[in-house]
């Protein structure tokens, strides 16, 4: 369901989520824990943005005392350049400016920047935003933009999902901090595996199993696999499963080390009726277990393990080193058998009435059990450390 949710919010376009205000407070709170000063005296840009509407722009200009940021900047995307349009109107806070402009309301983005104390009320709050339109429409690839993320310390964002590798490929081409959210596919990206196996990028402290709620517009086309969750506060709220926040931001949450059994406990023990009495299975192309459950990873095998990739969730740097992955074939020659599914697997594997667009050469990792060819799901390599 997270998958193909996620993939028709790209195919439509219709993939402008909303953030919830406590999902961003209960994230940024673990960066906190761990390093009060994760935020200070940092210039933080939220692109991709509605600032007049978004939690982003809310959340980090109400705390940005508490925080102790030295500058703010959010900017949003015109109108009129959304592949999505639904029925813009102009914010009572826009329009009774006497700035505003009904033909730039449409084709100019908008930049709020947060500095100063402009009310004089004696503290720096969402009271004291300034707006102005931005020369052009907006998007994070332009000029204008780029500037502003070569200016910013920290990046933090809730991009479109159909954007995600353009997105990420901007952020890290600028080696800038940030934290953003995507679809936990994305682990396996060619653009964000490398990142996250040299242990430069890593997922958020938010548990990425449990799915987030995002506020959508009123007039939201829904595809067929979209099931509407429930309104909150007059707006429509929906489930999006699969998504999780991607940063390189420490938190203390990566360096708890996962509690495990061994290899004949697990046999014995394991809740998973895949394991118990059965034990494990090891990969036709690979030279590696499959582990299909993060909390059966063998605390006494000292090889390379195929692991979901939702363990990542659960991943300690202190305990695992990443090896690869099967998905898009990263992963080093010494624990490959073959360079990818042998010719007479893919055959075997449709004969048992397998599906899917397998061919010979596939990294994707493959077993016979019983005799009946398998594939494995998308998997990392790990082992323990020494």
């Amino acid at each position: 369901m997270a998958n193909s949710t996620l993939t028709n919010a790209k195919k439509a376009k219709n993939d402008e989520f909303y953030t919830q205000y406590n999902d961003i407070q209960k994230e940024i709170g673990a960066y906190l824990d761990y390093d009060p000063n994760a935020f200070r005296g940092k210039t933080i840009l939220l692109p991709c943005d509605d600032p007049e509407w978004s939690n982003f722009t809310k959340f980090f200009a109400q705390n940005f005392e508490r925080l102790g940021l030295k500058k703010l900047i959010s900017t949003s995307f015109a109108a009129e350049s959304k592949n999505y349009k639904n029925n813009y109107q102009p914010t009572l806070f826009e329009v009774n400016d006497p700035q505003y402009d009904e033909y730039k309301t449409r084709k100019n983005g908008k930049i709020f920047t947060l500095t100063r104390d402009k009310s004089g009320d004696g503290k720096i709050d969402v009271n004291d935003l300034e707006w102005e339109y931005l020369e052009g429409d907006g998007d994070f690839k332009s000029k204008e933009i780029k500037k502003l993320r070569d200016e910013a310390d920290i990046i933090v964002t809730n991009p479109p999902f159909s954007l995600f590798r353009e997105f990420l490929s901007w952020i890290v081409e600028a080696n800038k901090s940030f934290l953003v959210i995507g679809n936990m596919n994305a682990i396996t990206y060619k653009e964000l595996f490398p990142l996250i196996k040299e242990n430069k990028v890593w997922v958020g402290a938010t548990n990425l199993n449990k799915g987030m709620y995002f506020k959508v517009p009123s007039d939201f086309v829904y595809a067929k696999t979209y099931k509407f969750e429930r309104e909150q506060n007059g707006e429509k709220v929906n489930r999006v499963p699969g998504v999780c926040w991607f940063t390189n931001i420490d938190h203390g949450r990566r360096h708890q080390p996962l509690p495990l059994m061994t290899m004949d406990e697990n046999i014995k023990f394991s809740k998973h009726k895949e394991i118990k009495g059965k034990g494990y299975i090891y990969y036709d192309n690979y030279d590696a277990l499959d582990v299909p459950f993060g909390d059966s990873i063998p605390s006494d095998f000292d090889g390379a393990m195929g692991v979901p990739i939702s363990f990542l969730d659960k991943y300690c740097p202190e305990q695992f080193e990443i090896l690869g992955t099967s998905d898009n074939g990263i992963v080093d020659d010494k624990y490959k058998k073959t360079s990818g599914l042998t010719k007479e697997f893919v055959e075997d594997y449709y004969k048992s009435g397998g599906t899917g667009a397998y061919k010979e050469g596939n990294p994707t990792a493959g077993y016979y059990e019983n005799g009946i060819a398998k594939m494995a799901y998308k998997r990392i390599f790990i082992r323990h450390k020494k």
